[in-house]
């Protein structure tokens, strides 16, 4: 059994450790507020702006512009991979990062080159320890992520794609459902194509004006920015999220070993003192005899 000191040098460690878990827990919680106000404010923004976008490349064929062309065969293959810079979120990294490579392998199998184009420390560590490309690694912008960063990545892929380094580009987030629901989520940002475009029936039919070929040159490159941005604010919420779900599960576990501590150091201390009745009932006896 260990010594009364082990013990409640245990119970001091663990106590500090709850008061960790329960800080971080309270500042994931307050950034939360703020991330999940962001998407929630952004997310009508893109899927409207996706909806118009797709009625519009409906319209369109391949020629219209560059952006909209199909490439044949195998090619070259980039990965936008969204994940946080820290770590201490659950499985939250993992999760996204587990279904890029898989992605990523069913690709490589199939003769195409992979390259990743990562936000965030952890896809860009994840990325570089199964040996991938990585032309693009921006860490250190996850904490509050801003237009600027999806600025500079969209510009990135739309160069790679329109010079021919890059035949697809697929996008790779963690999803914000709700506090206890995040999940890894992928969607097609290059090459944008026809059937892409949501179901006629369940489409307005709008009216252009300029021509369709112009407001494409305008639109698919701000439609690429907006769709990584959203991602960005995405996974800026759902990290958050499991943090806090992560955190809450650690302070709970301390509470549970602190419990357990606490009654192994009564039953110590307890020992201790019959050992010493004991000793002292032991002693008097043989004085007496």
């Amino acid at each position: 059994m260990a010594s009364l000191k082990d013990v409640r040098l245990k119970i001091a460690g663990v106590t500090k450790t709850r008061q960790i878990t329960k800080a971080m827990y309270m500042v994931a919680s307050a950034k939360l507020r703020g991330a999940q106000q962001r998407i929630d404010r952004f997310r009508p923004y893109a899927d409207k702006f996706y909806d118009m976008l797709g009625n519009l490349g409906g319209k369109a064929v391949d020629a219209a512009h560059p952006l909209l062309e199909v490439r044949q065969g195998a090619g070259d293959t980039g990965i936008v991979l969204c994940t946080s810079d820290r770590g201490l979120c659950g499985g939250f990294n993992a999760n996204i990062t587990a279904a890029a490579m898989k992605f990523a392998a069913e690709k490589s199998a199939a003769g195409n080159k992979v390259a990743f184009y990562c936000l965030g420390r952890k896809g860009r560590d994840a990325a570089r320890s199964l040996g991938y490309e990585i032309p693009l690694g921006l860490i250190g912008h996850m904490n509050s992520p801003g237009y600027d960063l999806a600025s500079e990545t969209g510009v990135r892929v739309i160069d790679d794609f329109l010079s021919g380094v890059l035949d697809e580009v697929h996008l790779f987030y963690g999803e914000f459902i709700s506090l206890a629901r995040q999940k890894p989520a992928e969607i097609r940002l290059l090459p944008i194509a026809a059937d892409d475009a949501p179901d006629e029936k369940t489409t307005v039919d709008y009216i252009y004006e300029p021509a369709v070929a112009e407001l494409l040159n305008e639109l698919l490159p701000r439609y690429i920015k907006v769709q990584i941005y959203r991602a960005l604010l995405d996974t800026s919420a759902g990290e958050n999220a499991a943090r806090m779900q992560a955190m809450d599960n650690a302070t709970r576990n301390c509470d549970e070993m602190i419990r357990g501590l606490t009654l192994l150091m009564n039953k110590t201390r307890q020992a201790a003192i019959t050992n010493e009745l004991i000793d002292i009932v032991g002693g008097v006896e043989a004085l007496k005899g």
